[in-house]
């Protein structure tokens, strides 16, 4: 295995993180306090490339999946509220068109994409999360369209995406042999969105609750067939697994980099706090934590690279690690900055409080765990 990037990825990654420094960084605080959706900074993403960033090259991508993790990296060191609107827009939403949409859906949308088109994935529902199996919303066809009923819960960028990938049943009693997925424009007569929710953390990117009351869909927007709902939301929830990891990476690295320098500058006891052991301890272990979260990733990438898909276990593996090891270093960046480190003058307290929701969206740190256990054991 080979770790080290080409050099086009170099420079990707340079003029990222230089957009990043420019861009992002001085603004995120801004964007938390304020709940802000940074529609510009967005734009300006597009305009430098970043949601070309690992899709194919007949619709004006890269086609280079490396650079993808390098972007989500570097836009969530940066504010990891934008980094989930980026790896949502650029992965999750859009690998159901991406891997099962037709020639003119991918056109349609993944056009749409890489010149920076905010969008969602709606599955969740208020009856069940983790399981896809039991959701309630329900379509009928009704000669060229099919008609949408009900509500999904806590969607990312659902108030703002130009577009939704979602999924409803046919008749509930079919389990996930009824799930069907379908595209829907937010024009869409019958859409609309309902209450947005108040968050820990995350804050420019929107959680949304999306009605679709006789939402009236043209029936070419029914991706695949009827019946494949179920397993094309799974494939894309095991695609969008790495970007999650890598986005808890770029959060992890945020706040260790602010915890060295603070403890390089703070003084205690007559000496710098990072001479002394019980601070050099943390940092030690910070540094383990996130550089082996970046093994774990980048080995998970390259090898999605090389066999075309995501590998179940060592993704699972990157996400349960790398969420859970960037809340370790959140909360020992917050102890090295000590009572600062509880105020908004800095920010590791935003770090701590966009971390927490890694370990439960797109699949609690306990479905990976359990994920993994499956493919040690093949038992299903």
């Amino acid at each position: 295995m080979d770790f080290e990037f080409t050099e086009e990825q170099r420079m990707f990654q340079d003029a990222v993180r230089d957009f990043v420094a420019k861009e992002v960084t001085p603004r995120a605080s801004k964007w938390d306090e304020t709940e802000e959706f940074p529609s510009e900074t967005v734009k300006k993403m597009a305009e430098v490339g970043m949601f070309s960033a690992g899709l194919p090259e007949n619709i004006g991508g890269n086609g280079d999946l490396l650079s993808n993790t390098i972007a989500t990296e570097e836009i969530s060191y940066g504010s990891s509220g934008l980094g989930v609107i980026y790896l949502v827009s650029t992965g999750l939403a859009i690998y159901p068109i991406l891997m099962h949409g037709n020639e003119g859906q991918k056109k349609k949308y993944l056009t749409r994409t890489v010149n920076g088109a905010t969008s969602a994935f709606a599955l969740t529902e208020a009856i069940g999360g983790s399981d896809v199996a039991i959701l309630q919303t329900r379509y009928t066809q009704n000669g060229d369209y099919f008609i949408l009923n009900g509500n999904k819960l806590f969607i990312t960028n659902g108030a703002e995406a130009e577009f939704i990938t979602t999924f409803a049943t046919k008749d509930p009693s079919l389990g996930y042999r009824g799930i069907s997925a379908f595209i829907v424009d937010k024009d869409t007569p019958g859409f609309s969105v309902g209450k947005l929710e108040r968050k820990m953390g995350m804050h420019p990117s929107s959680t949304a609750e999306l009605i679709f009351d006789n939402c009236k869909i043209p029936i070419g927007n029914l991706l695949a067939a009827e019946g494949k709902g179920f397993r094309i939301a799974l494939e894309a929830i095991d695609e969008s697994r790495v970007a999650i990891a890598t986005q808890a990476l770029g959060n992890a690295k945020a706040a260790y980099d602010a915890a060295v320098e603070y403890a390089k500058e703070r003084e205690a006891f007559g000496k710098k706090i990072a001479q002394h052991q019980a601070i050099q301890w943390m940092l030690a272990d910070m540094a383990i934590d996130v550089e082996t979260s970046k093994l774990l990733i980048y080995e998970a990438a390259w090898l999605t690279q090389k066999i075309g898909k995501s590998p179940l276990k060592e993704a699972a593996m990157a996400k349960v690690y790398a969420s859970e090891a960037a809340h370790r270093v959140c909360h020992k960046a917050i102890q090295i900055f000590g009572g600062y480190g509880y105020t908004k003058d800095f920010p590791v307290e935003r770090y701590y409080r966009d971390q927490r929701l890694l370990e439960i969206y797109e699949g609690t740190s306990e479905m990976q765990r359990w994920t993994i256990a499956r493919e040690i054991t093949g038992l299903k």
